[in-house]
């Protein structure tokens, strides 16, 4: 079990955490609603559909003729619109990828150099990445950008491995929410302040130069920030600066063996299976409401903030109460219900009910197996296990667009939704079946004490 943390210095560890999570996701947003407009800037400037237009052979031509082909393998036509969509969907499953490769290695680093240095190491990389971003006048320069970014984004675990660091057993599954808490806020807000700053122009060779300038200048910030707010927090290097006696370091030595009640196999596969699935839902939904009703990009924000909006507030009130385990229970079945109903539904009211699931699903199923992973580690390889665990969910993250699209094109909506709701029976059927609950988890604080004593901290 890990030594209790001072209460000023958890209360300050916290409050680092959240604001430089919550400037560096916002940042990390802004990009989003973006994708459409800026890689059509791109293919109107080296691959354009002009028939007219002389031939080009850049990086950009290379890749949309190879989507083209993809395209082409299916049965149903699938319009000229979806091009840039299929690209923005290949990017992010390339950026998943990266992550799902530097994860581990990251975490095992902070394991062994200490969380600051990681976190720090990681901070520059996701500077050049926005850097090259501000400086992307053509596509190899952005996909450029986006590989580098893919590499070095560790914040949001090492976040969670500092969370750890600081949390005894009964604050534990309330501080997990308080990360999640930061992705439901900025999703809320970053996409449309990111939409804002790309219609102000600065730079003629780059339109969304502003954008990319005033997500640099909050990585700069953040990164300033964590340099000199952020005390390091892995016990093994923390325990190195104080006097301790024969006895504590002879403790210090042998670390007290962690009570296995989960293998981090099934977790991990959890994890896997989860995010496969579901982020299968997330990047069809889009084409799902255009097919369907009719969405415009606008509506489609609306609904998206609909979703972010119910999940800081599920992530507020209700995850930050809830035992881990019974977290990840409530969000894949949520998921089930989401699937089953986006099958079926016909009416706009009914589309918001399964968006209202989503949010649900966002709100608890990644905090609480963060959580749980975190509750089967020791101190010393907290790092290292919690970024495996995110190497597996990222892999499933950047497999489950294009497996999913796939399904939705070649049979349809109906049979697409119907055999992701399959899928996540099977992941349901784990989290009720196969993981168990870990000594301690639920061993927490009134809640409505454990909720006013978070909050406080900030």
């Amino acid at each position: 079990m890990a030594s209790p943390v001072d209460p000023s210095t958890r209360k300050r560890v916290l409050r680092v955490i959240f604001f430089s999570l919550l400037l560096d996701l916002i940042s990390f947003t802004f990009i989003l609603p973006l994708f459409p407009n800026l890689l059509e800037f791109y293919r109107n400037a080296e691959a354009p559909l002009d028939a007219g237009a002389a031939p080009s052979r850049t990086l950009l031509s290379s890749v949309l003729s190879y989507l083209n082909a993809y395209k082409a393998a299916f049965a149903r036509p699938i319009d000229s619109r979806y091009d840039i969509v299929l690209l923005g969907g290949a990017l992010g499953s390339l950026f998943s990828l990266l992550q799902a490769v530097a994860s581990p290695i990251i975490g095992l680093l902070s394991d062994k150099y200490g969380r600051r240095t990681a976190l720090l190491a990681s901070m520059a990389g996701n500077i050049i990445s926005v850097l090259l971003w501000v400086v992307a006048v053509d596509f190899r320069m952005f996909l450029a950008s986006r590989i580098v970014g893919g590499l070095s984004e560790g914040n949001v675990q090492l976040a969670t491995a500092i969370a750890t660091d600081i949390s005894d057993a009964n604050s534990r599954g309330s501080t997990m929410a308080l990360i999640g808490a930061c992705f439901s806020i900025a999703f809320t807000f970053g996409p449309a302040l990111g939409a804002w700053l790309s219609s102000i122009a600065t730079v003629a060779a780059n339109p969304f130069a502003t954008a990319a300038g005033v997500s640099l200048f909050l990585i700069v910030t953040e990164t300033v920030y964590l340099y000199i707010s952020l005390p390091e927090t892995l016990p093994s290097l923390t325990k190195t600066d104080s006097p301790a006696s024969a006895g504590e370091k002879e403790a210090k030595a042998a670390p007290v063996p962690v009570q296995r009640t989960n293998s981090h196999f099934l977790l991990n596969l959890v994890h896997l299976a989860f995010l496969l699935f579901f982020s299968g839902m997330e990047f069809s939904l889009p084409f799902m409401t255009y097919d369907l009703f009719g969405y415009s990009s606008t509506k489609n924000g609306r609904l998206l903030g609909f979703v972010g909006l119910v999940a800081s507030i599920l992530q507020g009130g209700l995850t930050r109460r809830l035992p881990p385990l019974l977290s990840v229970r409530i969000g894949v079945l949520a998921c089930l219900t989401a699937f089953i109903l986006l099958a079926r539904i016909s009416t706009v009211l009914g589309l918001y009910l399964a968006a209202t699931c989503l949010a649900t699903t966002s709100a608890t199923v990644v905090t609480g197996l963060n959580a749980l992973s975190s509750f089967e580690a020791s101190e010393d390889e907290r790092g290292g296990k919690l970024g495996i665990l995110r190497s597996w969910g990222q892999l499933g993250r950047g497999l489950g667009p294009v497996l999913f699209t796939t399904i939705y094109w070649w049979a349809g909506r109906e049979a697409a939704y119907n055999m992701g709701a399959l899928g996540i029976a099977g992941v349901s059927a784990l989290a009720l079946l196969g993981l168990k609950t870990p000594p301690g988890s639920v061993k927490q604080r009134a809640p409505s004490k454990a909720v006013k004593d978070e909050k406080k901290e900030l």
